[in-house]
């Protein structure tokens, strides 16, 4: 059986569990970063963001909550209370 480029367009491969942490903690450093960096961000908008970059991750990685939030809740709710100078 020959190997058509176009079948892998239909058929597409899971990425493997290395390739889906590299793109889980490229996405997490990418959402800290605009969160510490853009001043016109709202508190509401990084909120958003960090719900969303929860549900993304667990998209990556199904079942794993408990690993999301010892690993990265910490980190945000940090970053958050800096930012955005909370108590």
């Amino acid at each position: 059986m020959s190997y058509d480029q176009s079948d892998s367009i239909y058929h597409a491969e899971p990425l493997d569990e290395g390739k889906r942490l590299r793109r889980l903690q490229i996405m997490m450093n990418l959402v800290m970063q605009v969160i510490a960096q853009d001043p016109k961000l709202t508190f509401e908008e990084a909120s958003q963001m960090v719900a969303d970059s929860r549900a993304a991750a667990l998209a990556l990685f199904p079942g794993k909550e408990l690993a999301y939030d010892l690993l990265y809740r910490p980190r945000f709710q940090r970053l958050m209370r800096e930012r955005y100078r909370l108590q």
